[in-house]
């Protein structure tokens, strides 16, 4: 009888495991005692709440951002003046963005050389799975605080022990020792002649200033006579791609699979997002903004500044994205602007004049869907 009810109480507790909306990943963040941030945006990172996570040594806040929908990790961690976090590990790569301060980090192998490389705001660099890594403030006074991405969630969701991914003794030496210019050394642009989107990528470890990065090239698909650089890592699935519009203008409404990090470099202005149908949801932006589409959302970007916006989009694996982001049916995953609801340029126009300027968009580009903006490095 004993056995029986035993077995009785597992099965109970493997059945409401089942049904149950938490998550392995959320029941784990809720366990560390830091602040978890919910909601469809952050409106700064340098000034979110953060809580003292005593195994890292520093202060912490994770994301939960409904775009994210358990694909991927958004965190942000604030380090004391002059202090270092205690070194740790885990077994997916992570992809870390400068929000404020200067630092260090060193990465390393157990038994193996340490990397050591400087960071200052608005730097991006990838951490190989399986290495240590320890970050540091080289600031005496003010702390600094980074933006981690990874895809713990996903991977939680085949193996909810979180003990194995920070535990797991594996690690590829080759990641970083079998490097020959070293793993951190400067990018190299890959080209792909006859291709008009995603022409070039930036291929590195390493992205010392995303916010003076100017080596981009024309993006026409998406509209407002924008720029965009594009980045990979090698041998990590993940990927990051920025772009850079002008003031006073908008992009074309685009949607895709969840899981893509916003994050604002620099600029003001906002985006909407909303789905098919439904109605749209205004996100305030300006520097250390961020914000995740959800899922086949639609999403448009507003720079109502005086100087060109940027936004650095943060990339989960291609599977988990879908084929969407790849844009191969403009018609069912991008919204023209001959084809956009009135409101758009009603609200945009409207948001102009409260700062007491005016659009820079052409009348012919709300005519004509063949319109395209002219570069001046086309001339």
């Amino acid at each position: 009888m004993a056995i029986e009810e035993q077995k009785s109480e597992e099965a109970e507790e493997t059945a409401a495991a089942f049904w149950s909306k938490t998550t392995a990943y959320d029941k784990w963040i809720g366990s560390l005692g830091v602040p978890v941030h919910r909601g469809y945006y952050v409106e700064d990172l340098r000034t979110v709440k953060v809580g003292w996570w005593k195994e890292r040594q520093c202060n912490t806040a994770f994301m939960l951002l409904a775009g994210q929908e358990g694909m991927s990790e958004v965190r942000v961690s604030e380090i004391p003046p002059g202090e270092s976090t205690v070194a740790w590990r885990m077994v997916l790569d992570e992809i870390v963005y400068v929000v404020e301060g200067r630092g260090l980090t060193s990465v390393w192998a157990e038994g193996g050389a340490k990397k050591t490389f400087e960071w200052q705001k608005h730097s991006l660099f990838v951490i190989p799975r399986g290495y240590h890594r320890q970050f540091s403030n080289a600031r005496g006074s003010n702390p600094a605080r980074l933006l981690h991405y990874n895809s713990l969630p996903l991977a939680m969701s085949l193996n909810p022990d979180a003990d194995f991914y920070f535990k797991e003794p594996y690690v590829d030496l080759e990641l970083i020792y079998g490097e020959k210019d070293g793993f951190y050394s400067e990018a190299k642009v890959v080209r792909r002649p006859g291709a008009e989107v995603h022409s070039s990528f930036w291929v590195g470890n390493f992205f010392p200033d995303m916010k003076a990065w100017d080596r981009l090239t024309p993006y026409k698909g998406r509209g407002a006579g924008g720029h965009a650089v594009w980045m990979r890592y090698p041998k990590s699935p993940l990927w990051n791609h920025m772009s850079v519009f002008p003031s006073r203008t908008y992009k074309k409404a685009h949607r895709h699979g969840p899981g893509t990090l916003i994050v604002i470099p620099t600029g003001e202005g906002y985006s909407f997002m909303w789905p098919e149908g439904k109605e749209k949801m205004q996100v305030p932006w300006h520097e250390a903004s961020v914000f995740v589409p959800p899922n086949r959302w639609f999403h448009q970007h507003f720079n109502v500044g005086a100087a060109p916006a940027r936004y650095l989009a943060f990339h989960c694996p291609r599977g988990p994205m879908g084929t969407s982001e790849r844009v191969e049916d403009r018609a069912k995953d991008q919204i023209e602007y001959t084809a956009e609801d009135s409101i758009i340029r009603k609200t945009f126009e409207s948001e102009l004049g409260k700062r007491g300027i005016t659009s820079q968009m052409p009348d012919q580009a709300y005519r004509d869907q063949k319109y395209e903006w002219k570069y001046a490095e086309e001339e």
